[in-house]
């Protein structure tokens, strides 16, 4: 069998949805399944970006990386993202002590999910910034000859040559978001932005370090070593970033939090097997404008993340599907010039 084929990549994430969905269905019932099912797809919808933007990276690492992306990581993506981390969170902005908090979180779930959301400045801050940056740090680059959105990009590309333009426009967001936001929020709020901005600066040139200074590539070109280890830890806080916001929309679903853990933790399985799938079947370079859509659903993602600091909240359904418009339309521009390129050939013989 093909490794890119479908049967081989998806199998596993196939018999984890069955076996939680049995599980599910066996202590909760029909009602619990369907919400479970609403959840992984909930997950499945607000990563799919992500998942794009994974299969390039990964695509860098070598089989070792790659590997540990799939087990490892699968368990930071599951226990420590979706679980443990909004407790901390929690834990951070309310001063409750953790354990009160994960008593919280299985005894009183509505308390639970009322502190979670109140702790939602510090999620869309950081959440917001780190994808704001990563989405504009794409098209800023002064080296990218495709361009999608040709008349934005192009002029976007050519202000990447300014030096340090990046951190300067985030700087200004930061700045922007401090003057703006309620009197309150301000201190959170900036604290946020920044650590949000300088973990995506850091990851990335921690790479990109590695990776030309300590020569940490193998002789297929693939990362290894301390450049793969950044690249792996960069991949782990960027899914982080698009779970925030799936974590607390599932509040609005359920107000089970192992109900909640169980859907979004095996949408996170599906998440995983699609990154594998795009690497594995060369979607980037069959596609070649998917890269610039998913770019742009995160760009679009981290406004709706910061624009929620002004209790403007989109429903979750327009959040999700936000960013598969801008991939779907992605794909069909460039299966569509894929064949007008196709047709000159064959219009120049027949002249």
């Amino acid at each position: 069998m093909h490794p890119a084929h479908p049967l081989r990549i998806f199998w596993f994430s196939s018999l984890v949805t069955v076996i939680f969905g049995i599980i599910v269905a066996t202590y909760g019932g029909i009602s619990s399944l369907w919400l479970f099912a609403v959840l992984c797809i909930l997950e499945v919808t607000f990563s799919f970006d992500n998942a794009v933007i994974n299969s390039r990276i990964l695509s860098r690492m070598s089989k070792l990386w790659q590997t540990l992306f799939l087990t490892i990581g699968i368990f930071i993506a599951v226990f420590l993202v979706r679980f443990a981390l909004p407790i901390v969170i929690v834990q951070l902005a309310t001063g409750i002590p953790f354990g009160d908090v994960v008593n919280m979180a299985f005894n009183q779930p509505e308390r639970y999910g009322e502190e979670l959301h109140k702790a939602g400045p510090v999620i869309e801050a950081f959440g917001g910034t780190f994808l704001l940056m990563l989405g504009i740090s794409y098209f800023l680059d002064h080296e990218k000859v495709v361009h999608w959105l040709r008349p934005i990009e192009r002029q976007l590309a050519r202000a990447g040559k300014i030096r340090f333009i990046k951190l300067i426009f985030m700087a200004i967001v930061a700045a922007l978001l401090y003057l703006t936001v309620e009197p309150e929020l301000k201190d959170t709020v900036l604290l946020s932005s920044v650590l949000g901005i300088a973990l995506q600066f850091g990851l990335h040139s921690l790479s990109v370090l590695f990776e030309k200074k300590f020569n940490s590539v193998n002789k297929a070109g693939h990362l290894v070593g301390w450049a793969a280890f950044a690249s792996f830890m960069y991949l782990e806080v960027l899914d982080a970033s698009f779970s925030f916001d799936g974590v607390i929309g599932a509040f609005a679903i359920t107000n089970s939090v192992l109900l909640i853990v169980a859907g979004l933790g095996v949408g996170a399985f599906w998440v995983r097997s699609l990154t594998v799938y795009l690497m594995r079947a060369g979607t980037l370079a069959k596609y070649r404008y998917l890269e610039h859509g998913a770019h742009w659903a995160i760009l679009a993602l981290g406004v709706v993340m910061l624009v929620k600091l002004y209790h403007v909240e989109l429903p979750e359904a327009v959040t999700g599907s936000l960013g598969l418009v801008f991939i779907l339309t992605a794909v069909v521009t460039s299966v569509l010039e894929k064949r007008a390129e196709d047709r000159k050939p064959t219009a120049k013989k027949a002249a």
